[in-house]
């Protein structure tokens, strides 16, 4: 789980909580006054013990043993407090809401009121791009792997799937305009499913181009990814293509009628106890991760395959794909719930080593980006559960059975990339390359990764 540092630096990971346990197994009954007299690193063992187990409850049905679980699980967490406690807090969330969606009558009335405030969404995502570099460094090698296989072209057509954050494409369009071979016409059609978001990108990347003497045209797409037509992407014929997304190719993978290959009992139990003794060496090896390296355990889903097919049928030059590395699209609850521990307890991480606990923009990001995401991959279930990450492992089996071949990163991208992470204010980050590409980590943990790819003919 990354190192999960507490208030005396220790790592809630790094003793033995077998043993922790077996002095203090929950009595899940009054939660008792010793409670509150934990040291962190206890205490953050403690957390993840109850919250596995309030989990395992929730799986059965087991709604009475759930709801004490989650009554000591209120006494120990907080969104103020360290790493354990802030994720720990999310993580009830998420149970609870699971639970109540059992009683839907209660669950909508709760619900009747709650609009989602877009704007503070918005927000939240940009002070991601700037409190994390992970966007950053995908943007950087993104760039330089367009610009390598658009040598010499005259028409260049980009297609940005997620078409949010123009700081990309205004590096791009610098990076064009200083060719010693003059820059190219450039389009880009942007796909987001927010006009305003839109606009405020073509307004952005249209100034820059003007200022650069560089021939520019946007193309706006309001859409959800799911929803996309294809033909709308006007790919012309003379055109050298580039597709570029960013976090959101997974969501494809909801779809109703998916077919999971079920997890045996023995991986599950292999899984969990993984969790519970923090064993640095698993962590960072992909190949025990959930049986997820195992080619019998990709999920189908007609819509990914779909859209894949219809992104080969463009014949892109090359296509740059950033994902979350790691498997939450697991079926058992328990093994999601697993997986997003490490995961996201490695992004709050992150965030302890960057602000201060009392940061209003680190709450923000916590609550509204990451908590949300937590509480989609633990609460929601077939269509409704769309942040469904997987391993790099995975996307390469994707990718190849939908007929794309993976283009090595270069040199240089991977370069430019190291600069970058010396420029930050925290050495916990790290990137390294398999399989010829880029997977980006904090400390030994993965967490996004960034893969090239093009037609197979």
């Amino acid at each position: 789980m990354g190192p999960m540092l507490q208030d005396d630096g220790s790592s809630v990971t790094s003793s033995s909580p077998l043993q922790f346990f077996s002095r203090m197994s929950p009595n899940l009954g009054t939660p008792h006054p010793w409670l509150r007299e934990l040291k962190p690193e206890e205490r953050g063992l403690y957390l993840i013990h109850l919250l596995l187990t309030c989990a395992n409850h929730v799986s059965n049905g087991s709604l009475d043993n759930a709801n004490l679980a989650l009554e000591h699980i209120s006494h120990l967490a907080t969104p103020d407090g360290d790493t354990m406690q802030r994720i720990a807090a999310y993580f009830a969330e998420s149970l609870s809401e699971r639970v109540l969606k059992s009683w839907p009558g209660i669950y909508r009335a709760l619900n009747f009121t709650k609009m989602p405030v877009i704007s503070e969404e918005i927000l939240a995502r940009k002070l991601y791009f700037e409190l994390f570099p992970f966007l950053k460094l995908a943007f950087v090698v993104t760039n330089q792997s367009i610009i390598e296989s658009m040598e010499g072209e005259k028409m260049v057509h980009i297609i940005d799937l997620n078409a949010s954050e123009p700081a990309q494409w205004i590096a791009l369009i610098q990076a064009l305009s200083a060719r010693p071979e003059g820059p190219p016409h450039l389009r880009i059609t942007g796909v987001h499913q927010q006009k305003e978001v839109l606009e405020q990108v073509a307004h952005r990347l249209t100034d820059e181009a003007e200022k650069l003497d560089l021939p520019f045209q946007f193309n706006p797409i309001v859409s959800k990814l799911e929803n996309l037509d294809v033909e709308k992407l006007r790919v012309k014929t003379g055109e050298a293509l580039a597709i570029s997304s960013v976090l959101q190719l997974h969501t494809l993978l909801a779809s109703e009628d998916e077919t999971l290959r079920k997890s045996s009992s023995s991986s599950f139990l292999n899984h969990t106890n993984g969790v519970i003794r923090g064993n640095a060496n698993r962590r960072s090896s992909p190949s025990n991760d959930s049986a997820s390296s195992s080619p019998t355990s990709i999920s189908v889903s007609a819509k990914m395959d779909g859209f894949l097919a219809a992104l080969w049928g463009l014949s892109p030059k090359i296509m740059v794909i950033t994902e979350q590395d790691s498997n939450h699209n697991g079926s058992p609850l328990m093994e999601r719930l697993s997986e997003a521990l490490y995961f996201y307890a490695a992004l709050f991480d992150c965030l302890e080593s960057t602000l201060p606990r009392t940061s209003v923009e680190r709450r923000k990001v916590e609550k509204m980006l990451l908590g949300e995401e937590i509480k989609n991959i633990i609460s929601c279930e077939g269509a409704e559960r769309s942040e469904r990450h997987e391993k790099l492992e995975r996307w390469i089996q994707r990718f190849d059975m939908a007929g794309f071949g993976t283009v090595p990163l270069s040199y240089m991208g991977m370069l430019q990339a190291r600069r970058l992470l010396q420029g930050c204010n925290s050495d916990g980050y790290r990137i390294k390359e398999e399989n010829g590409c880029v997977i980006i980590c904090w400390q030994d943990r993965p967490l996004y990764s960034v893969s090239a790819w093009r037609c197979k003919r």
